[in-house]
Parts: C-alpha cells; sequence; structure tokens
C-alpha cells in the first residue's frame, strides 16, 4: 500500500469514525430528552432508527475502508 493509498484510508476511517460518534450522541441526547424526569415523552422507534442511519453508514465504511481508499486514491491521480 503506497503513501497516497495509506493516507485515503485514514481519512475514510476518520469519517466513518467521525459518522458513528455523531449518531451515538443524537440517539444519546434524544433518549435523554424523552426520559427527563419532569416531562417524560415515550420513546418512540422512528426517531431512533432515522438517528441511528449514519452509524449503520460509518460501519459500512468501515468494512469497505480498502476499497474506499482505493477509489479515493485513483480518483485524485
Amino acid at each position: 500500500m503506497d503513501a497516497p493509498e495509506r493516507g485515503a484510508l485514514k481519512i475514510v476511517w476518520c469519517i466513518a469514525a467521525a459518522l458513528i460518534v455523531v449518531s451515538v450522541l443524537e440517539i444519546g441526547l434524544y433518549l435523554t430528552e424523552c426520559l427527563v424526569p419532569k416531562q417524560q415523552m415515550p420513546v418512540k422507534v422512528f426517531p431512533c432508527v432515522l438517528k441511528s442511519i449514519p452509524a449503520v453508514l460509518g460501519i459500512v465504511a468501515l468494512i469497505k475502508s480498502k476499497a474506499l481508499a482505493q477509489w479515493i486514491s485513483d480518483k485524485l491521480n
């Protein structure tokens, strides 16, 4: 693996990790908002599923990271 491909791989990893972290934070904030002791609201499934889409994309990006990095380095050459 040459240097441009290795750099692209690091970028793919960082973006995938950021997507996962943002998704986990969004779900956590939603659950906190629903479970506040003063104004409890029911937790709905659809908002949780909608907020977990970036995490799924991040996991897919981590699984396919080598192919994505190769594609990025080919596009930059």
